[in-house]
């Protein structure tokens, strides 16, 4: 179905290119589709693809304008440009008639309050547009561009309702992005969610919980790979990634269990398989307060070995950096503390998060150390060290 749709979008853009010729203007118009789609800055990729802008809503209004490979190239506003790969894109068929010209859109009022659980902040907008968003930190804020917008903005109510939001303000930074700005309250960012409503583009801010225990928190352990996904292999013992991260996982599982935190959930318990895309979605709708995201790292050389934590957003790198930090007790060689990070997992704004590549499956003294169970349980233990670590610098 994927590859039908592909070949129909690519029809349609050298029909309507060969048609729009004498306007000057190129391409066609078309909405986002299908699961978690993402915009990609441009075409270079490694084995986890290309560099992401970042997740969209479904039925974001896209003008596409090239293509190539497996992918359109989509134009923003006037001067921006992204990438997506064609199995999200579908045919707008009721714009087929909108002129291909410089987007006309206005943004209206901004309202931000909040309810018993969350803050959240309102962008009145006449059309799904596309949009990015990211973190700063010192001080913590989120922004967001959207793109193909003319401030009309000229109002922006905050109501007392508001816990987390401290301050919501915007900038026409070029004129067809408008950036809004939502400073927070807290130093450290616990997540937020970005889509449309039927009013135009809606932010949930989750707010940091009133008390900074593990106990009372939501934890989610993630086995990385898992059935049909194997993952690296050792080269001595040919143990598999897929069954070692899952014996880490239980492990951390129990260790926390016995220390008395009681909301944890898992994304896998067996050697089952589990898309990644599914288990972003399945853990969206959880919401965990924090996602431990457990794999054995690989290289073509058997002399690299050690322990690296991982991130993509710069609002969570604290937490990769305590859990790192208690780690490299153990006497693991640093590979690092990795951001930007363009791993499935560490995509999503919703939770911190933070991927821990344990050791190496490809260097023989890292192996031996997998494979043993009191290795097992003394990485548990550091992790969980590294999350009340995590906890007191936030606190302070």
């Amino acid at each position: 179905m994927n590859y039908v749709r592909a070949i129909l979008c690519t029809a349609i853009f050298f029909v309507q290119s060969v048609a729009a010729q004498n306007t000057g203007y190129t391409g066609f118009w078309a909405r986002t589709a299908g699961k978690l789609p993402a915009l990609a800055y441009g075409l270079g990729e490694d084995r986890l693809g290309g560099a992401k802008m970042g997740y969209l809503d479904t039925s974001v209004l896209l003008k596409v304008v090239d293509t190539a490979k497996s992918m359109f190239q989509v134009q923003l506003s006037k001067n921006h440009f992204a990438y997506i790969d064609k199995q999200f894109i579908v045919v707008d068929t009721t714009a087929l008639d909108k002129p291909l010209t410089p987007f006309p859109y206005t943004s209206n009022s901004i309202i931000a309050k909040g309810d018993s659980l969350f803050d959240y902040v309102s962008i009145r907008l006449p059309e799904k547009l596309p949009y990015k968003s990211w973190m700063d930190i010192n001080p913590s804020k989120i922004n967001i561009d959207i793109y193909g917008v003319a401030s009309n903005t000229n109002w922006i109510t905050q109501l007392s309702s508001l816990q987390e939001v401290k301050n919501v303000y915007y900038h026409q930074v070029e004129d067809d992005v408008l950036r809004v700005a939502i400073e927070l309250q807290h130093k450290q960012h616990w997540g937020y969610a970005l889509s449309y409503g039927a009013k135009g583009l809606e932010l949930m801010v989750r707010r940091q919980p009133q008390k900074l225990d593990l106990n009372t928190m939501i934890v989610a352990i993630d086995a990385g790979h898992g059935g049909t996904n194997v993952g690296a292999s050792g080269i001595c013992t040919n143990v598999q990634e897929k069954n070692a991260t899952l014996l880490f996982a239980k492990a951390l599982e129990q260790h926390l269990r016995d220390a008395g935190v009681e909301n944890l959930i898992m994304t896998r318990g067996s050697d089952s398989s589990f898309d990644n895309k599914d288990r972003i979605l399945w853990l969206q709708a959880q919401l965990p307060h924090v996602v431990i995201s457990l794999h054995l790292n690989s290289s073509g050389s058997p002399l690299i070995s050690g322990t690296s934590t991982y991130y993509k957003h710069i609002g969570f790198r604290p937490l990769t950096q305590t859990i790192l930090n208690r780690m490299l007790e153990l006497g693991l060689n640093e590979f690092g503390n990795v951001g930007s990070f363009n791993f499935a997992l560490s995509q999503p704004t919703e939770f911190p998060s933070c991927l821990v590549e344990i050791a190496f499956l490809s260097n023989l003294d890292d192996e031996q150390r997998i494979i043993n169970p009191d290795f097992q349980k003394d990485v548990a233990k550091k992790i969980h060290a590294g999350l009340q670590d995590w906890l007191k610098r936030v606190e302070r």
